[in-house]
């Protein structure tokens, strides 16, 4: 993944207090419902984003607010000196739907891609190597802070924070030579790490094919497989996880964004291999696994389960892929539809980093990645009718851009 298409900033004068980390659009929302939201000025939006794949549920779910409602009422942190039952409800349910065994709970995406990095190392030193190597991916983004960014692909944020931290061998995505060769010449490999659709990297999926050979490489040579989902997992995809698709399990899982349906909770869900490489003392978090995050996940798996979520998101993303390539069909200009389930990427000939505003004032939220890909994450609850309002608003734009940047 690569990082967000910055967007000219707002932050000073409109927020002069808040450091200036983000570009931002000059509006603010106040409210949603479904899968629309109202900004400051009573101006509504269909919410094509769903924050970056944080809100499943949409906005203001009449199942989940009452929920979180009731938790707040109760409890909403109780530190890890003590148990925790939620904890132990949301890993059951977790372990239940991807077949590992065992789970840590943190706060973000970020914090549960460190833990799995932690995790890598403790297991090559527990087998004598004594400078474990991490394979990663050209485009890949894993998050900000120094470890997760020195994984990550993307010289343009890893700029101005080196030395980055060693122990990553970086190699293309789906080039299976490439990971053959390390496995033949690289005796400290100790684990391969991908996301299983790169995001922020313009929603560049693994093949099927690539992460059954990854997976039997990583079973000869004795590595660890840890497939970032933290944002193509939780149903997005129209499986529970997307490297369901390929029919593999993993021995290390990252999630977050989706799971708590805009609460704050991230998790690392390990199988046999890696469950039992930390014990008490190596790794702890404050906020993670807390009462209120622990009852998001729960009521967000539970209504996704009621609902039929998963299935939906499928049904509704191949409608909303198949209609967006109908309606731009022939257009000069465009690369590539692309994704799987409600993530898409709708990829540009050139840099569209402007169509996120004229987007919004059109009444869509969406983002620009990767300079040139459009990506489209909104809320599984989305119907075939949004879908369709999505078309409506978007490809006028599209084709607009493209008429006015063609050579």
């Amino acid at each position: 993944m690569t990082a967000p298409t910055p967007v000219p900033s707002i932050t000073s004068p409109a927020m002069p207090h808040v450091m200036n980390t983000y570009g931002r659009l000059p509006f603010a929302l106040s409210h949603g419902n479904g899968v629309w939201v109202w900004d400051t000025n009573g101006k509504k939006y269909l919410d094509g984003l769903a924050g970056i794949a944080v809100n499943t549920l949409g906005h203001a779910h009449p199942r989940l607010v009452p929920a979180l409602q009731d938790q707040v009422a109760k409890l909403i942190h109780s530190c890890n000196y003590y148990q925790v039952p939620l904890q132990e409800e949301l890993a059951a349910k977790l372990t239940e739907l991807s077949g590992l065994t065992n789970v840590f709970f943190c706060s973000t995406g970020l914090e549960a891609n460190e833990a799995a990095l932690k995790i890598a190392r403790k297991f090559g030193h527990d087998k004598g190597i004594e400078r474990p190597e991490v394979i990663v991916y050209e485009k890949a983004f894993h998050g900000r802070s120094i470890a997760t960014l020195s994984a990550t692909g993307n010289p343009k944020v890893q700029a101005g924070f080196g030395p980055l931290v060693e122990g990553f061998v970086r190699v293309p995505l789906n080039d299976v030579a490439a990971i053959e060769a390390e496995a033949r010449s690289n005796s400290n490999v100790v684990a391969v790490f991908l996301e299983v659709i790169q995001g922020e990297g313009g929603i560049n999926p693994a093949t099927v094919e690539y992460l059954q050979a990854v997976r039997r490489i990583c079973d000869d040579k004795g590595w660890l497989l840890m497939l970032d989902e933290v944002q193509c997992g939780m149903g997005r995809t129209g499986k529970w996880f997307a490297h369901q698709w390929a029919g593999i399990l993993p021995d290390v899982m990252p999630l977050a964004k989706g799971l708590g349906s805009g609460v704050p909770v991230g998790a690392v869900v390990c199988g046999p291999r890696a469950a039992n490489v930390f014990g008490p003392g190596n790794h702890g978090t404050t906020f993670g696994g807390n009462p209120l995050a622990m009852r998001a996940g729960v009521e967000t798996i539970r209504i996704m389960e009621e609902d039929g979520l998963v299935a939906h998101a499928a049904d509704v993303g191949a409608h909303l892929t198949s209609s967006l390539a109908r309606a731009l069909e022939g257009e000069s200009g465009l690369v590539e539809i692309r994704g799987h389930g409600l993530m898409i990427g709708i990829e540009l000939a050139r840099p569209c980093g402007e169509l996120l505003g004229q987007a919004a004032e059109a009444g869509l939220l969406l983002s620009v990645t990767a300079d040139t890909v459009i990506r489209l994450v909104p809320p599984l609850i989305l119907t075939h009718a949004e879908a369709d309002q999505i078309v409506a608003i978007l490809v006028p734009l599209i084709k607009s851009f493209l008429a006015k940047t063609s050579p």
